[in-house]
């Protein structure tokens, strides 16, 4: 199910953080390459500089709290990035890993915020009264009252409860919602009928083959709402390995610095181990209909 709406403001306001956040590396980056262009080093290097420690403030708060939940990611390889480029000056270097950051969290926002959308459609589309035939009389009961061999009433524009067969003459249906099809499908005395697809056409009588709870619609919510609250294979192995991969990082960073006496080398590895594109693009992968538990951007 979508998250609540006592605490929809909190995640409306944690998705406009994430968008200010892009915005001010972005203008800092531009307005540090206008200086540069302008001939103006020490503008340019203090306009990515202040970008980055802002960006790298609020990438150190999130560890916290995550370090306070007893979850690890790799966001601290972003972390190390940004903060040893500002420590050896290289704040273009910075500005460039704390957009790289950034622009995978507004990514990742606006890929979980379509599939909240889709699915709270989905869940919007599900009937909940249906209109059954009982002694020789329509009444209009909850779609869980239906059984198997109930005769059914579909009236235009409503969608199909249950799963069955169509009973006297033709039904137009709108199966967009299931298979895509665009144009409507046609559906004779005898044949069968899906739940979850529309009447476009005039009301018929249908019998019921199955439960609500047992129907193709029933059943496709179900496997949204799974998927939407387990994680990806390749993301629980991401988190699986993260503490790994951050100390081989370390290793060869520490390797990197000693073998050349030089700490920019450190650096170097740091950012080419920043994760944010791999990462990115096996979540954005994996949520297009409805993520997996939501996963922190870049980690």
């Amino acid at each position: 199910m979508t998250r609540s709406r006592v605490f929809e403001p909190f995640w409306q306001g944690e998705a406009l953080g994430k968008r200010l956040l892009l915005a001010v590396i972005a203008v800092a980056l531009l307005s540090g390459t206008v200086a540069w262009l302008a001939d103006r080093p020490d503008l340019s290097a203090s306009s990515w500089a202040a970008g980055t420690a802002v960006i790298l403030a609020s990438l150190l708060t999130e560890i916290a709290i995550s370090l306070g939940r007893k979850e690890f990611g790799l966001d601290l390889i972003a972390a190390l990035a940004m903060g040893g480029a500002l420590l050896l000056g290289e704040y273009l270097t910075g500005s460039i890993v704390a957009l790289m950051y950034t622009g995978g969290q507004a990514l990742e926002d606006f890929a979980q915020r379509r599939a909240r959308r889709e699915l709270t459609a989905l869940l919007n589309r599900v009937p909940r009264i249906a209109a059954r035939y009982a002694d020789g009389q329509l009444q209009e009961v909850s779609v869980e009252e239906l059984k198997p061999g109930d005769r059914i009433l579909v009236r235009r524009g409503e969608v199909v409860p249950v799963d069955g067969n169509v009973m006297d003459g033709v039904a137009v249906l709108d199966e967009a919602a299931l298979t895509g099809e665009a144009l409507p499908v046609r559906r004779r005395s005898g044949e069968p009928v899906t739940s979850g697809t529309t009447n476009a056409g005039d009301a018929f009588e249908m019998l019921a083959a199955n439960s609500a709870s047992d129907s193709t619609y029933a059943a496709i919510v179900r496997l949204v709402e799974e998927a939407r609250a387990a994680k990806a294979p390749m993301v629980r192995l991401a988190d699986r390995y993260a503490l790994v991969f951050l100390t081989i990082t370390l290793l060869l960073a520490g390797g990197a610095w000693a073998e050349s006496g030089e700490a920019i080398r450190a650096l170097a590895v740091l950012v080419v181990a920043t994760p944010c594109p791999l990462i990115l693009a096996v979540r954005w992968r994996l949520s297009p209909v409805s993520p997996a538990a939501p996963p922190k951007a870049c980690s």
